[in-house]
This record gives C-alpha cells, structure tokens and sequence, in this order.
C-alpha cells in the first residue's frame, strides 16, 4: 500500500499521511517479499553533500535544440535543487530524451543555457561531466568482464586511487549485494543483478548529481522497489537525481517535475500539483497516469481548435 505524504510550507508545517488503495503491484510485491530473504533497505553513503539543499545545481533556460529545420526541445527552463529527485516525464517523441542528453553534455544545446553544478555545459562540459553519473537505459557495461572486472574498470576511469578504487568496490559489493556474483561474466547476470551493477558503476565516483534514464525499465516490481529506495536513501545525503520514467506511478517519488509534449514543457509542479490539475467532478482523485493523459489531451484539443481557427 502506498502512502501519499503533504506538508503547507509555512513555519509549523503540517504533515498529514494518507494511506492509498492498494495496486495489484503493491499485493504482487508483498507476495515475493515472504518469499525472498530480506534484502537492505538503504544505500549507505560514505560521505554526504555538505551543501545546503537550497542550492540550484541544475539550472535551464531557453534551453533549445534543434535537427536541421526540425525543433526537438523548444526554449524550455526549470532549476533543480540539491538533494532532489526530479522526474523528466513524456511520451515518445515529446523531447525529454533530448533534454536528458542535453543535461548530461552527451548532445550541445542549439540555443539558451545550461549550468550543472555551477558549470556552463557549453565551456566547461569536462568540468561539470566530473560531478555526474549516469545511468542508462539500454544496459551499458561490458558483457564479457566479469563484475568485477567493470568495477576495477569504472574505479580507474573515474581517476579513483588504489586505496579508494579498493574501498569503494567494496562498498558497491557489499551495498548492491553483488559479492557472490563478483567473479560471473556480466553477461550472464539476471536483469535485476544487472541493474543493480549499472547503478554501483553510476556512483563509483561519489557523484554529486546522478542521471537515470528510465532505470526499472524491464524490472520485476520487487527490483523497482529496491531501486527507488536506494534512491531516496541517496537523495537523502544531498545527492541530486534527475530521472526520466514511463512509468507514471513512479513520477509520485519525485520531489517535482516536468510533463513534456511536442518539445515544450506542458506541466511542472510536485506530483500533487500535477495531479490537481486532473480533478473533476468526474474525477475526484485523479491518480499520475490520470494527469498526464489528461494533460496530453487538453493539449491535442487546444492544438486541433487552433488548427481550425
């Protein structure tokens, strides 16, 4: 069962914990979990962000890019600040993969700016690339090296000295559980186990800000939910993650973000802001995936009405 938590930002805030009906996800979940040795519940961080979670660390403005006479990402802005899960939602098409490259300085913006961690991606992408890590979608580590060998590999690409490459493998060992397979050949891990290997790989480096594109994509509900809390145990010591989903009932573990369509930012807010805008007398409690097809909609209407004008 999920819990919806909301909280007025005045002084005395006021907590109030709602509990929500049960998915089919949620009872499948509790079923494995009877089933399964228990696994742990938190990433342990060696070290926290000092910084206050005031901070912007990723800023946008204007942001464009273009393909030519076609407009992939059109002037969008947002700031994210530390500490934050902040969610990159869309269908196929709307942008938000342009976007993402944009932010990871994988792909030059066309137009506008971009600072990550205080560092201009278009003069200093080097400098800013050293404070992130990512994680992709498509699984990306070496197939043919055993987990331990893409550990030792991604310790050295990250600069990391021997002491440290050595500590910090095994942290990623001993936090994502991957000791008793440390010596199989990657290709060969369960989708799950190798997940979990992308997501030690990611943050190896003890990243300040963590890229994830569409990281359960493929995953039984039981791996989606450890994954999300190991990140909400990250954001919890400052790290900022900045996440793309389809799936919407993941959107609610954010702490805001974006609904693009057609290369334009169509809604931003908190989910429960988000959600709000879904509310009719038809819909009194409208759900994430709710919102966003009626977002999707309205939009589709306002375009064929002005078509027609």
């Amino acid at each position: 069962m999920l819990t919806q938590i909301s909280s007025n930002n005045t002084e005395a805030s006021e907590i109030r914990i709602t509990p929500q009906p049960a998915r089919f996800e949620d009872v499948f979940i509790a079923t494995l979990k009877t089933r399964q040795p228990a696994v742990k519940k938190t990433l342990m961080m060696q070290r926290a962000v000092a910084q206050s979670k005031d901070d912007v660390i990723i800023k946008v403005d204007n942001l464009e890019r273009r393909f030519g006479d076609f407009v992939a990402v059109k002037k969008i802005g947002f700031v994210v600040r530390r500490g934050e899960i902040f969610g990159l939602l869309g269908a196929n098409g709307a942008g938000k993969s342009t976007t993402f490259r944009m932010l990871c300085g994988l792909l030059p913006p066309s137009g506008g700016t971009l600072s990550v961690a205080g560092h201009d991606l278009r003069t200093a992408s080097a400098k800013a690339r050293r404070s992130i890590g990512y994680m992709a979608q498509k699984f990306s580590l070496y197939t043919n090296l055993s987990v331990m060998q893409n550990l030792r590999f991604f310790a050295r690409a990250y600069g990391l000295n021997k002491q440290r490459q050595k500590e910090r493998i095994q942290w990623a060992l001993d936090t994502f559980e991957l000791t008793t397979y440390q010596n199989m050949n990657t290709g060969e891990l369960p989708l799950g186990y190798k997940q979990r290997l992308s997501f030690a790989s990611a943050l190896m480096h003890e990243p300040d800000i963590l890229f994830l594109d569409e990281p359960t994509s493929g995953v039984d509900p039981l791996a989606r939910q450890e994954f999300w809390q190991r990140t909400n145990a990250l954001a919890e010591a400052g790290v900022t993650v900045l996440v793309t989903t389809h799936f919407m009932q993941e959107a609610n573990f954010c702490d805001h973000l974006v609904i693009m369509a057609e290369g334009s930012i169509l809604a931003a807010g908190t989910p429960d802001e988000i959600r709000k805008q879904a509310k009719s007398p038809e819909q009194e409690k409208p759900d994430m995936e709710d919102a966003f097809i009626y977002l999707i909609e309205h939009q589709q209407k306002n375009n064929q009405e002005g078509s027609h004008e």
